[in-house]
């Protein structure tokens, strides 16, 4: 008698971040797909592509097709702290001098995700290194995600 097995799933998650340059962009360690899935305000199952190119990187998603610069990608805590040379290459990127609004609801939504206080204490000491990037509004409007999860967090 021949035995019949079934795979309980035969689902694997693979990434869908393709590196096309023999040459990795130093900001490419923040390029992830829950960030661009964030910045384009889609699911990460509708992406069906990231290509990490030399100098920029290409989206392809449904109904996204689009370049985007590396730095637009805010730093995560998964990946090795900035460093100055990363500040940069922002300052040279951005025109006015502060980081993308995308950052700030980035972080917002970061600081709302985290599952436990030690997380959400990571994910503030990584804004506290990277604030001189944001403006002084998107500052405090961090601080005030950061202080209402907190409270969420302990009252809750």
């Amino acid at each position: 008698m021949i035995a019949a097995f079934q795979l309980k799933s035969s689902t694997f998650a693979c990434s869908k971040i393709l590196h096309k340059s023999p040459i990795l962009h130093p900001l490419a360690r923040f390029v992830t797909e829950e960030t661009v899935a964030l910045l384009f305000n889609i699911s990460t199952d509708q992406i069906y592509r990231i290509e990490c190119c030399r100098y920029m990187v290409y989206v392809h998603a449904k109904g996204v097709s689009r370049f985007v610069s590396y730095a637009d990608f805010p730093p995560i805590l998964d990946a090795e702290l900035p460093k100055t040379q990363d500040f940069g290459r922002w300052y040279k990127r951005w025109q006015a001098k502060t980081a993308p609004d995308f950052w700030t609801l980035f972080y917002s939504y970061q600081f709302k995700k985290a599952r436990s206080t030690d997380r959400q204490l990571a994910w503030g000491k990584l804004v506290a290194v990277v604030k001189s990037l944001l403006s002084a509004t998107a500052l405090q409007k961090l601080r005030d995600a950061y202080a209402y999860e907190k409270y969420c967090r302990n009252n809750f």
